[in-house]
């Protein structure tokens, strides 16, 4: 299991790539799959850590990212002819050691984020058995060996069956993520809103979010874990997700959910496939429509939108999903 190296795995608060890695490298280590994960030397697994990198480059500023993303990927290439099968989860640089070895490789495209990219996938496609996270964010012009959905410990989430009166944004606070849509949202409703997460367009941050943070109706809480990660997930009316981009899928709104928060989403993405309309959150199309739902999302049963969860997002359908597209690729070896 190839994992990203910008954040230790898995990681202390923010890294998506690396959450994702570490559940399916757990819930397969849980499975008695024989896994080896190449990761930050601070990484923590119940499987086999290895690999070269001190720390992650995120968290450590003398960590090169170019340098050690490379010696990374090159450590692990040295040693396939030792697997029956390299999932990459460390985006598109791996695929040009793709024809220096047989072993199967599979990856997974955590969000296809430009045609810029394109050159390092299409010419790769006979040799990496790729895996779109959503429908929605499949290319046209690439051949996948599956979808598979992202999924999450569910009983780790505790279920609130009330909420409270205030609203949540959780996620990075850049355009994309629409925390000024939030925060123009919550306002036009007159209710309160949290805001949380990594500040990664600081004049973004400092155009559109601080001028707002008022402490008491606007109120950004920077990046949390544990409890307090929980505790707001699970303490809103809804999470506002008005988002600026195709997003290929989003954790935090599964997470939201699985504490029984709705979400209230710009329809764009993959945010058709993952909330239900009117059952689990709303899906809408302009600021009128996400004011219209804040309203209206007393009206969705909590108890519903953990259901949903439960159903189609655990972290066991996500590594039997894994674990049945392995034995296909091994089988057609």
């Amino acid at each position: 299991m190839l994992a990203p190296i910008a954040w230790r795995t898995p990681p202390r608060h923010y890294g998506p790539w690396e959450l994702v890695t570490s559940l399916l490298t757990e819930a397969l280590v849980a499975r008695g799959v024989d896994v080896t994960l190449f990761a930050t030397l601070d990484s923590e697994t119940a499987g086999k850590l290895n690999g070269v990198v001190p720390r992650s480059y995120s968290e450590d500023p003398a960590i090169d990212a170019k340098v050690w993303e490379f010696r990374h990927l090159s450590y692990l290439f040295e040693r396939a002819d030792q697997f029956d099968l390299i999932h990459n989860q460390a985006d598109f640089p791996a695929h040009a050691f793709s024809p220096l070895t047989t072993t199967p490789i599979v990856t997974t495209i955590h969000g296809f984020s430009s045609d810029r990219i394109l050159p390092m996938y299409a010419p790769y496609q006979d040799r990496v058995h790729y895996v779109a996270i959503s429908a929605a964010d499949r290319h046209p012009e690439l051949r996948y060996a599956a979808t598979i959905h992202h999924g999450i410990p569910i009983t780790e989430f505790p279920f609130d069956p009330t909420g409270s009166e205030n609203l949540l944004f959780f996620g990075r606070i850049h355009p994309d993520k629409g925390a000024s849509e939030a925060i123009a949202a919550a306002r036009a409703s007159g209710r309160a809103l949290d805001l949380y997460g990594i500040v990664q367009d600081a004049d973004y941050h400092e155009r559109e979010v601080v001028p707002a943070v008022d402490g008491i109706s606007i109120r950004y809480h920077g990046v949390t874990g544990g409890q307090a990660r929980l505790d707001a997930l699970g303490q809103a009316r809804a999470l506002l997700h008005l988002i600026n981009f195709d997003e290929p899928f989003g954790l935090s709104v599964i997470e939201a959910m699985a504490c029984g928060t709705p979400v209230i989403a710009n329809r764009r993405g993959s945010m058709a496939e993952i909330i239900v309309d009117g059952v689990t959150g709303f899906l809408v199309d302009d600021m009128a429509q996400a004011i219209a739902a804040i309203e209206r999302v007393r009206d969705i049963d909590r108890a519903s939108v953990r259901q949903a969860v439960v159903d189609r997002f655990s972290v066991d359908r996500m590594a039997d999903d894994y674990v049945a597209l392995y034995r296909r690729i091994l089988a057609s070896q």
